[in-house]
């Protein structure tokens, strides 16, 4: 099987069209459909849907894709390691680090850690939404990526971090109930008016659960996805905000608004590093794996967050 061809369906399925494709692999169009036609004769499966918007992948052609990005995505890390053995470390890691979670606080130390460790590895980190992310990695896009939960999904492996618990962020001119120096309940927070991010995101979901755990709905006021917008709409006496403590951390301004520790029930979810079952890691991307673990180490011996339980994964 020759590998350009691999390439080539690649490109034409993320560009959705046979005529970009050859532009963006500087071919001429009829080479390029010419290749098509040998991977289809190779696999005796019709590949591609051709119409006037241009072409779609068939049942055959999305299990081809992924395994297209599986093959040449080991064929990368092949020929990586080969070049540097004996040498440094060197090559590409891409690491996603969901937002509203201890992820997103991670980014500043591993890339200062993996400057200092591995200077010749070039760190690509993605800070979005986690969901995407399990996508990313089972179909080669992504290296690894920390985000909350620990699975199980088919073709992915969870590694739990740490555990990270939830607290209250209120504007400092609202009272709230209680001896500030000690945890709210959350059954006081039932008639508080709530902003946070909305139903996919995994703090509504956890926010929602316990919630429903004391069998209320939260007082929501406003969904917000930004953390600058949450920050400001909380100083600003809009409404509070329910965030874990290293998020809180950040949209939390001195002299407009405070944190209060939230309990019976407490809300805590597990931070794991998600990496696929199905591509082996380079080992730039080992490398990397380990300095996200020595990170929320350190995080945890802190004090500022807790350690993942054993069984979390299962």
């Amino acid at each position: 099987m020759d590998t350009r061809r691999l390439k080539s369906f690649l490109k034409i399925v993320d560009t959705g069209s046979l005529t970009r494709a050859a532009a963006a692999l500087n071919i001429a169009q009829p080479a390029l459909s010419q290749q098509l036609v040998s991977l289809e004769n190779h696999f005796k499966q019709k590949l591609l849907i051709r119409s006037q918007q241009g072409v779609t992948p068939t049942e055959a052609g999305l299990v081809l894709y992924r395994h297209a990005r599986t093959i040449l995505k080991q064929l990368e890390h092949a020929e990586n390691d080969v070049k540097r053995a004996a040498t440094t470390l060197s090559g590409a890691v891409s690491v996603g680090l969901a937002p509203y979670s201890a992820g997103s606080t991670l980014s500043l130390s591993l890339l200062t850690a993996a400057r200092e460790k591995h200077p010749d590895i070039l760190l690509h980190i993605n800070e979005g939404f986690g969901g995407p992310f399990s996508e990313l990695i089972m179909t080669g896009r992504l290296d690894m990526a920390v985000m909350h939960g620990a699975g199980p999904m088919r073709g992915l492996s969870f590694q739990p971090l740490l555990v990270e618990e939830f607290v209250l962020v209120a504007p400092l001119a609202v009272p709230l109930p209680g001896n500030p120096d000690e945890p709210m309940s959350l059954g006081e927070l039932v008639d508080m008016p709530l902003m946070l991010p909305s139903r996919v995101n995994f703090v509504r979901k956890a926010v929602d659960a316990a919630f429903a755990g004391i069998r209320h709905d939260p007082r929501l006021v406003a969904e917000i996805e930004s953390l600058g917008t949450l920050r400001d709409a909380v100083s600003e006496g809009a409404g509070a905000t329910i965030l874990p403590w290293s998020v809180a951390n950040q949209v939390v301004v001195p002299g407009r608004s405070v944190i209060r520790q939230i309990a019976s029930p407490k809300i805590e979810d597990t931070v794991s590093l998600c990496v696929s079952d199905l591509i082996p890691l380079s080992e730039a991307a080992v490398a990397i794996r380990g300095i996200l673990f020595e990170i929320a180490t350190q995080a945890v011996l802190s004090g500022r967050l807790s350690a993942a339980k054993k069984d979390a994964a299962k």
